[in-house]
């Protein structure tokens, strides 16, 4: 009898011994070039939502490391789930929370997604000054090289079109090229979600195109994602919540919809509905402001000839003013020539309840209507909007 008891006692310690050795065995682990400083941490963090992927702050911190002298560092508290998770590795400065990220200069980002599978381990390296410009995964799996290869792709974006660049945005075509920029920045990661067959990628790629969750400049592309995502996997919580963002009540109006019959409070004190004012052509209703610089250049030098040219032949311009003071309104559309199409105002500055019925909040902005009122593009300016007229007028 003792024996017996004896020999399932050394059984049960073995199992212990050997579930110990895997749980203490780390999955994920590294080494940090460049460390100069002592007491430096590197964060695991696991996004919960897909509001929280790429976000400061707000995901779930699951396990912390102290780099050592030699920069080598490891992670022991991994998730366990058999489905693939996506992961942030941050390496903070000291004085930062363990969940900052840095969404800035690609150069100077301290974090870096990762996909994990359980039981695969992942070796990273990386530079601290660098952290994911520099990052490196040891053979990595088809689902991180598409992450890193989408970090090559959002560098080479920021460099082409946004570093080292300064706007004076308090001057019209300043402003209007910085948003153009920020565009072609955000096309280049677009573009790598329209081509991606992997779902995390997708995300993050996503959510790189802002990081402040704003998807109203490029809203049409947040509702091709769903769409494409829902067809595909319906059931990841993930897709669920990218589709619930991308509802109807949540985005402007899109290229393709019919815009919405509003009635207009005019600037001789009566009221128009659009679709009694529309043009035989095309319509354009034009967001403006006497304080918004680019606006008033749009109005002197785009608007201005197009309505010379065009008004006889089936153009029509419906501005809205995001105005709060009368006087200054109907000033600056008289210096800018802008008086001479239909002007109209809630005189409600930013509070103004037709910004809320179009669910819009940045100017300048504009939608080009046909003439039963779909819109058949929206927020182009200077050249390409002076294009985009005549070509419809030439047709």
């Amino acid at each position: 009898m003792r024996i017996h008891i004896s020999k399932k006692i050394t059984a049960l310690l073995l199992m212990v011994l050997h579930f110990t050795a895997c749980t203490t065995n780390p999955d994920i682990t590294g080494k940090i070039e460049g460390i100069e400083k002592e007491n430096i941490k590197v964060y695991l963090i696991q996004p919960e939502t897909f509001q929280e992927i790429a976000a400061s702050y707000l995901g779930k911190i699951i396990d912390s490391a102290l780099v050592k002298s030699d920069g080598s560092f490891e992670f022991n508290n991994l998730p366990s789930n058999k489905e693939p998770v996506l992961l942030e590795i941050a390496v903070q400065p000291t004085g930062k929370d363990g969940n900052y990220l840095a969404n800035g200069n690609p150069k100077e980002a301290n974090y870096m997604p990762i996909v994990y599978q359980f039981g695969e381990p992942i070796y990273i390296t990386a530079k601290i000054n660098e952290f994911q410009q520099s990052f490196k995964i040891d053979q990595p799996s088809e689902v991180n090289s598409a992450l890193l290869e989408l970090r090559a792709i959002k560098s080479t974006a920021y460099q082409t079109y946004l570093a080292e660049k300064q706007w004076e945005i308090e001057e019209g075509d300043a402003l209007i090229a910085k948003e153009h920029a920020v565009l072609q920045y955000q096309k280049a990661l677009m573009e790598f979600v329209d081509s991606t067959p992997q779902l995390l990628p997708a995300l993050v790629a996503l959510r790189w195109v802002s990081p402040e969750n704003d998807y109203e400049r490029v809203p049409e592309f947040l509702v091709a994602q769903c769409n494409t995502w829902n067809k595909k996997q319906p059931n990841h919580p993930w897709v669920k919540q990218l589709c619930k963002k991308s509802e109807p009540e949540n985005l402007p109006v899109l290229i393709g919809d019919t815009f919405p019959n509003i009635q207009f409070p005019m600037i001789t004190k009566d009221t128009l509905l659009l679709n009694d004012v529309m043009g035989k052509k095309l319509t354009i209703v034009d967001l403006w402001a006497s304080w918004c610089a680019p606006c008033r250049v749009e109005n002197r030098k785009v608007l201005v000839p197009l309505y010379n040219e065009y008004r006889d032949q089936g153009l029509q311009i419906v501005a809205y003013a995001l105005e709060s003071n009368e006087a200054a309104w109907k000033a600056a559309a008289k210096r800018d020539g802008a008086d001479r199409w239909l002007q109209s105002s809630d005189l409600q500055g930013d509070d103004a309840p037709f910004l809320k019925k179009i669910r819009v909040r940045t100017i300048p902005a504009n939608f080009i209507l046909d003439s039963n009122g779909v819109v058949i593009a929206k927020n182009i300016h200077r050249a390409e909007l002076m294009d985009l007229v005549k070509s419809n007028f030439e047709k």
